[in-house]
């Protein structure tokens, strides 16, 4: 239960080490900062427009496009094909795959990013999983910490886990859409395929192929 697999793809992805001998999907956050210490070998391969700021250990992949205003503090592992756009700021300890957009005013600190995947404005992605071919919408944010501070726990209708982690975001499914505006509390598990409906506010765990709808009413009345 809640394995690598179950998730993610990871023939979408150039770093599945990172998935290996764990039991639980988000125990490969744990092992993002020793991973690229050990593995990642600093090149700039792809196109700089401008001047964008990088600094410490940073690889970026041919065909990758950074974009004047783009912020990059390494260790961060850029794949190839990618658009790190203006205004992106990428945080230390970030695994990104190959043909991602990361997006205008969006933040990213230890994360893991499959292929493909899409986080195109205002978005912040903390301690998180994002599978191939996901998706997070206009303003949509992964929490990564508690208001107490403390443990992040995996909670679902019969589920406790405790994770071990004070900061984990959420787990995001291949193919998973998160629409404009919602928020994910820490702890969030997304199954593939799965849609979050526009300014939705959620925790816990969703299955693959399913959708969570906010049907808030809406109430419209003549303006006095």
């Amino acid at each position: 239960m809640f394995s690598p697999e179950e998730y993610l793809d990871l023939d979408h992805t150039d770093h599945r080490k990172l998935f290996e001998n764990v039991t639980y999907v988000w125990d490969a956050l744990k092992q993002v900062a020793s991973y690229l210490q050990f593995r990642l070998k600093p090149a700039i391969e792809g196109r700089m427009i401008g001047k964008p700021f990088i600094s410490g250990a940073v690889f970026v992949g041919r065909g990758t496009t950074v974009e004047q205003g783009a912020m990059i503090k390494g260790p961060a592992w850029i794949g190839e094909d990618c658009e790190v756009r203006n205004g992106c700021y990428i945080r230390e300890n970030v695994v990104v795959g190959n043909g991602v957009v990361l997006g205008n005013s969006c933040e990213f600190k230890n994360c893991i990013i499959l292929d493909e995947a899409e986080v195109p404005h205002f978005s912040y992605v903390g301690d998180s999983i994002l599978g191939f071919k996901s998706h997070l919408g206009a303003g949509a944010i992964l929490s990564n910490v508690r208001l107490d501070r403390g443990e992040v726990v995996v909670r679902g209708q019969s589920t406790a886990i405790a994770t071990g982690l004070r900061k984990f975001g959420a787990i995001l499914g291949d193919r998973a859409e998160i629409g404009c505006n919602a928020v994910l509390s820490p702890g969030s598990l997304v199954g593939r395929n799965t849609l979050i409906h526009p300014g939705t506010q959620f925790r816990g765990i969703v299955p693959a192929n399913s959708v969570v709808k906010n049907q808030r009413a809406l109430e419209i009345v003549p303006r006095a």
